[in-house]
């Protein structure tokens, strides 16, 4: 099922979001859901917040760019409880945008390199570095379970600038090609 994308101006997307069990409900479905959400909306990475479930749950599929960078052919992976344990390397600038900012691109400082830890749907523990293109995405997704989104990396200028596409935003005029709930309609 397509679930919604909620987008800025909805509390979900600025709170601290808690750890899920084993014993969640439905958490197999919920990832399923994601990621068929993921697809619809042309996303890399979705973070359950964006859907409106304050849960340390990510869902990222890099296989839809594997036509360009065939070492993501396959790379469809859920993170349950994920951190960010430590970082390394220079900080980089790289353009991003998000599901839930709508026609926002801009550029975001991050660090080359990030160790995540995080459960798998079994809830086995892994611990591993991620680099490149994949670090970034962690690194975005992973703001948003704690309750930070990319505007809040962008520089004071860059987000003035932003401030007309902000606001329209979040009262609800803005278009996009997928399912959305505007914080104000």
């Amino acid at each position: 099922m397509i679930l919604p994308i909620y987008t800025y101006g909805h509390a979900v997307l600025k709170q601290e979001a808690g750890e899920i069990d084993e014993n969640y409900p439905e958490l197999g479905q919920l990832v399923k859901d994601m990621f068929e959400t993921l697809r619809k909306s042309e996303g890399v990475g979705l973070a359950a917040p964006q859907v409106g479930l304050p849960i340390r749950l990510v869902v990222v599929d890099l296989d839809v760019m594997s036509d360009d960078m065939p070492e993501f052919k396959g790379y469809l992976k859920s993170y349950i409880n994920p951190y960010i344990e430590e970082t390394d390397g220079p900080m980089e600038p790289y353009e991003e945008g998000c599901l839930s900012f709508p026609g926002i691109h801009e550029k975001v400082m991050r660090p080359a390199r990030v160790r995540v830890s995080w459960l798998d749907e079994n809830f086995e523990e892994h611990d591993e570095w991620f680099e490149g293109f994949p670090a970034r995405v962690m690194q975005h997704e992973i703001d948003h379970l704690d309750g930070k989104c990319f505007i809040d990396r962008m520089s004071p200028l860059r987000r003035q600038m932003n401030k007309k596409n902000l606001s329209a935003i979040q009262a609800g005029r803005f278009n996009c090609d997928y399912k959305v709930k505007p914080a104000r309609k």
